[in-house]
């Protein structure tokens, strides 16, 4: 137990450190437009911006009263934001990133936490991401934008987010075992599974996440990601989601063509042998190692 809290204190500390820099990164990629933007719309006044001035602010010398002050202008500012904010490519693809990274994270977290496994979960071949979690995010996301638009009740949230979870769920379960013979997870021993990969617990687990994902998270998530304003960051997205296509093209072919080896089926041209010969049955099943492939037709997930 001592050594599980220790390990998940250490990963916390990782994690902070890993934000700091990514917030480093961000300001660099800005060229400071951030306090620019702040100070055109009369939030930060030039004298404010000093670095005399800036420590000043950050001291701990605030009351509670201007702290609190200083927490509304943020949120009025945020939800002046989000009401003119039309959601778009530029976010989505932050939104698959960081979905995938963290989804695939506290399931790693998870599993050594309570079961003191430690193996990899990725669902990609390139990189620590996983698609499920990204997607998953992606649709949460939009579904949050769109219900916070439409004023919805949290009750409408809950259901439509179980709705939303179970669908992606099953239709992802479906088809790697459709298209590939293969499971990464089954429901089917638990006694309130709906599907093979479907259960209610999950349904209500899906709602509750979507419940705090409209309320909470997407909000301050879309207000840091913010819009572009400079070239750089474009640029940078760009090269990201360019980065991530090829990823998933070439896990789809990898798959593809694991299944079509266990079926005794020669590559037909060079990629699909450049594929063989690259990526092994040894790499698969070392890579996605909570990955069963059935080459009968009928996987089982561990």
């Amino acid at each position: 137990m001592f050594l599980t809290l220790l390990s998940l204190l250490f990963l916390l500390l990782v994690v902070r450190g890993f934000a700091r820099v990514v917030g480093y990164f961000w300001t660099w990629l800005g060229h400071g437009r951030d306090l620019e933007h702040a100070r055109a719309r009369g939030r930060v006044t030039s004298e404010g911006s000093l670095p005399e001035e800036a420590e000043e602010v950050l001291s701990p010398r605030l009351t509670r009263r201007q702290r609190a002050q200083v927490l509304q202008s943020r949120r009025e500012e945020r939800e002046e934001f989000l009401d003119g904010l039309s959601l778009g490519w530029y976010q989505i693809v932050f939104i698959f990133v960081l979905g995938s990274m963290a989804g695939l994270l506290l399931e790693e977290v998870w599993m050594f936490a309570t079961a003191g496994l430690t193996e990899s979960r990725v669902g990609l071949v390139w990189g620590p991401f996983s698609p499920l979690y990204g997607t998953g995010t992606v649709l949460l996301t939009a579904l949050s934008f769109w219900l916070r638009r439409k004023q919805a009740r949290s009750w409408q949230i809950f259901l439509l987010s179980a709705f939303v979870g179970g669908s992606l769920e099953q239709l992802t379960g479906w088809g790697m075992e459709t298209l590939f013979h293969a499971q990464s997870w089954t429901y089917a021993a638990l006694p309130d599974h709906i599907t093979t990969w479907v259960a209610w617990r999950f349904l209500v687990f899906w709602g509750a996440l979507g419940l705090v994902w409209a309320k909470v998270i997407t909000p301050e998530l879309l207000f840091r990601i913010g819009e572009p304003t400079t070239r750089r960051q474009v640029t940078f997205v760009v090269i990201l989601a360019v980065y991530l296509a090829l990823d998933i093209f070439l896990t789809v072919a990898c798959f593809s063509r694991r299944a079509a080896r266990d079926a005794g089926i020669p590559a037909h041209n060079a990629f699909e042998a450049w594929v063989d010969q690259n990526f092994t049955d040894q790499f698969m099943s070392s890579k996605f190692q909570n990955l069963v492939i059935d080459s009968q037709g009928g996987g089982d997930a561990r």
